[in-house]
């Protein structure tokens, strides 16, 4: 981004000496038309500047006093920049695209924080995205799939990532509770029941913050019970698999091969086509997870299947990993997929970006393959995925 910006800035002196040089003006001339110049560039930096710095500020994972009148202030001095402008901001964390995305409609959404919750509350607890379209079809359809089947609770809504919410009250003014306003929220209405249902893949490092988060509001409430993440139970070695851990592998699989055009996963092996579901990652000794997700899938004999994470833990699911595996492997064709519950920017960058370091570019540049496609879709929004909420949900309120 700088060194682009640096390249139109030695072009526009040189067009301003050009200018200048085919008149009668002489060098005084000239000077004074290039100081000109520099001092409108430097403006728009200083500019460019000063929002970036305010992005930076509310990119952060604590909330503060100050958090409000700062995600405010960040958006109304972006909406004051030009387009060159916006171009040129880039901070630490900040880019164009902060605010400059397009990721759907927040008018589709409902932060679900509204009172009058009543004695049962059935709060459901994201991670988040800040992706507008993935969160209405993933977190929102989990949400409106559980108060469905659950009308006598009132189902509310957490995300456990400040930085998340942060980036949608800034961009589009749609506040969301993190853990303690929630929390809050509920001892504030009079809940007496609490039921927690984590959106989480696994029992990883979000799952733990969230049963901290808990611990100190156990006495508030005559009952509380957090139903278990996605994945159910993590188990002690590769072979822990249970029935969570199938139904997830045949969901996101079949629909993967439906929005791939096949009649079944062995017509798509019979095309040469392998189908590869990309995970976050984790340093947590919850990693296993991933592992345990393959071993589930060879058991089902779905040998076109493999499971990838973009952070590469475990060592053998990251991306040349799985490269190796596939080409070894023998399929000429390739699906990405997130194996994800929301498809924001993992899924969006990571996986399907035109950056040389995503997963699709890594795969193309690889040589080794005849097409690398990439399917967007949460894990959310898939029926089956949100049934299997529903039934975890089920487990703790009766």
């Amino acid at each position: 981004m700088k060194k682009k910006f640096a390249v139109c800035l030695c072009a526009s002196a040189m067009a301003v000496t050009l200018v200048t040089g085919c008149g009668s003006s002489g060098t005084g001339d000239r000077a004074e038309a290039t100081t000109q110049v520099m001092e409108s560039v430097d403006a728009d930096q200083k500019a460019a500047d000063h929002v970036a710095s305010l992005i930076d500020a509310i990119y952060v994972q604590e909330r503060n006093d100050q958090t409000d009148e700062q995600c405010k202030e960040a958006k109304e001095a972006w909406d004051e920049l030009t387009d060159k402008q916006k171009e040129m901001v880039e901070g630490e964390n900040a880019d164009p695209d902060y605010f400059g995305r397009d990721t759907g409609d927040a008018s589709q959404d409902d932060p679900l924080n509204d009172d009058g919750i009543g004695e049962n509350e059935l709060l459901v607890v994201s991670f988040g995205t800040s992706f507008n379209d993935s969160r209405v079809k993933d977190v929102k359809g989990i949400e409106d799939a559980l108060q469905k089947a659950y009308p006598d609770w009132s189902v509310r809504r957490a995300f456990t990532a400040q930085i998340i919410i942060n980036h949608i009250q800034a961009r589009d003014g749609e506040a969301i509770d993190n853990m303690q306003q929630a929390l809050d929220r509920a001892v504030s209405n009079g809940v007496k029941n609490l039921v927690i249902q984590p959106t989480h893949l696994m029992h990883g490092a979000e799952y733990d913050e969230l049963m901290e988060a808990v611990d100190s509001y156990t006495d508030k409430f005559e009952s509380v019970k957090i139903a278990e993440p996605l994945l159910g139970e993590v188990g002690s070695d590769v072979k822990s698999l249970n029935s969570d851990k199938e139904a997830v592998a045949k969901a996101v699989t079949e629909k993967a091969v439906e929005t791939a055009g096949y009649d079944d996963l062995t017509a798509a092996k019979e095309d040469g086509t392998a189908f590869v579901f990309m995970g976050h990652g984790t340093s947590h000794e919850a990693s296993i997870s991933y592992t345990q997700m393959q071993a589930q899938m060879d058991e089902l004999g779905y040998d076109n299947v493999f499971i990838g994470t973009v952070e590469g833990k475990p060592s053998d699911t990251a991306c040349e990993a799985i490269i190796k595996k596939v080409a070894d492997a023998g399929y000429k064709k390739v699906i990405l997929r997130p194996l994800m519950v929301v498809a924001g920017d993992h899924a969006n960058n990571d996986m399907a970006g035109d950056e040389e370091d995503s997963w699709k570019s890594q795969f193309n540049a690889s040589g080794k393959f005849e097409s690398v496609d990439a399917q967007i879709a949460g894990l959310g929004e898939i029926d089956a995925i949100q049934q299997l909420y529903v039934d975890h949900t089920a487990a703790v309120i009766k």
